[in-house]
């Protein structure tokens, strides 16, 4: 990530900003771009610095996520390594302290090169808040993508948000100079980009 400014250290400031706001009970969600890593068995110490901070740990996919496997695989390698803590949101939601969590990669604007994998992307988020729908708790979405960016919409992803009456959209993606075109509000929906850097590595409270 060296390739940004404001990226020196980062490790060390985000395990110090963690432990200070983060308790053992608190759940934490990720919103993708995780490791670097290729392979699922080459993110192995990228794990063992998650699972080194409190809280539960919640993933959604992101675009560099190349290491992502199937979810049964994903969880035999979390318990085969001792990885306790951490499960993902994919093609599923998850309960969290008064919340539905939902949630998928998304993928870009102009995707006529790539329909369909625009399409299932869509699928899974509307899968997802299925799931999180029948819970009866209010609803947070977290996307990789944003759907919604300067001028730019995502209208198949837009689609379904307001299908399912989404109020709330917390997404990544986003860094450097890319963060100026971060939209807060658009056609009733809240928008909150929480990339590492926008948020100086600091975990971000949602009440």
């Amino acid at each position: 990530m060296d390739i940004f400014k404001g990226w020196e250290n980062y490790t060390e400031r985000l395990r110090a900003n963690w432990q200070r706001m983060v308790k053992p009970d608190d759940t934490v969600i990720l919103g993708g771009d995780f490791s670097w890593a290729l392979k699922l068995e080459d993110t192995l110490a990228d794990f063992k610095f998650l699972e080194s901070l409190p809280g539960r740990k919640l993933m959604i996919k992101g675009n560099h996520d190349l290491w992502w496997s199937t979810a049964k695989k994903l969880r035999e390698f979390w318990v085969g390594n001792k990885i306790d803590s951490v499960d993902i949101i994919y093609n599923s939601c998850a309960v969290a302290e008064g919340f539905a969590i939902a949630g998928t990669r998304g993928w870009f604007y102009d995707a006529e090169n790539s329909k369909k994998v625009l399409l299932r992307e869509a699928g899974r988020l509307e899968m997802s808040l299925i799931e999180a729908e029948k819970t009866g708790l209010p609803v947070l979405v977290f996307l990789h993508y944003p759907p919604v960016h300067a001028k730019e919409v995502c209208r198949e992803i837009m689609d379904v948000l307001k299908k399912y009456a989404v109020n709330r959209v917390f997404y990544g993606h986003l860094h450097g100079t890319g963060a100026y075109g971060a939209v807060k509000e658009y056609d009733g929906i809240e928008f909150r980009l929480i990339s590492c850097d926008f948020i100086e590595f600091t975990p971000y409270f949602i009440a």
